[in-house]
């Protein structure tokens, strides 16, 4: 279900959350995405797009960013040359293990998601635009929920949009994050570190 809307506090960084981008997950991201609120910015800028339904295809394989929906997002990205980046996605329930496994590493060659509470797992967007597309500096982040989720985990999912929303900086994404996830963020620290060498990665 396509959906845009931008809040324009005036000078800032930009940012720029994108739902939906392969399948059906869309459908789900959407319940979030509409209730992100003007109050929710303090200045800047923050893009919402919620893609339409669209053909799956993982956004670790490059081709993803060959298809129609995969071109979308390199636009906004291009366009609005975000500093703060999140990509809203939703899982199926089988696919839980699969996406926090250590084995992640070996089999799909990114780091496991981390769950900060009520099946909501974060973790880093794509390599193939995080390494490409992105400064040093720049929040580039997934945030995965399950598909058709309940109540609880739609609540966890809109707080962690509205402290990336309220943030203008990496420094204070990190503070805010920490004070309600304090474990998972130094978890993400290390992933970081692991998979590219340094942190914050390039």
């Amino acid at each position: 279900m396509a959906y845009f809307k931008i809040i324009d506090k005036g000078n800032g960084i930009n940012r720029l959350f994108i739902g939906g981008v392969h399948g059906r997950e869309g459908l789900s991201t959407i319940k979030s995405l509409q209730e992100i609120r003007d109050e929710d910015v303090d200045e800047g800028k923050l893009v919402i797009h919620n893609c339409d339904v669209s053909l799956y295809r993982s956004t670790i394989d490059p081709l993803y960013y060959e298809s129609k929906v995969g071109k979308e997002v390199l636009y906004l990205i291009n366009y609005y040359k975000p500093q703060i980046y999140v990509e809203a996605h939703c899982y199926k329930k089988e696919s839980y293990n699969r996406l926090t496994s250590p084995m992640r590493w070996i089999k799909e060659k990114v780091p496991p998601l981390i769950e900060l509470g009520k099946g909501v797992l974060l973790g880093s967007a794509s390599p193939n635009i995080r390494t490409t597309h992105f400064t040093r500096n720049d929040v580039c982040i997934t945030l995965e929920m399950p598909c058709n989720p309940s109540q609880d985990s739609l609540d966890v999912y809109l707080n962690v949009l509205r402290i990336f929303a309220g943030s203008n900086s990496r420094d204070e994404v990190e503070k805010r994050m920490e004070k309600s996830y304090p474990s998972q963020v130094e978890t993400a620290r290390k992933y970081a570190m692991e998979f590219f060498g340094d942190y914050p990665p390039f």
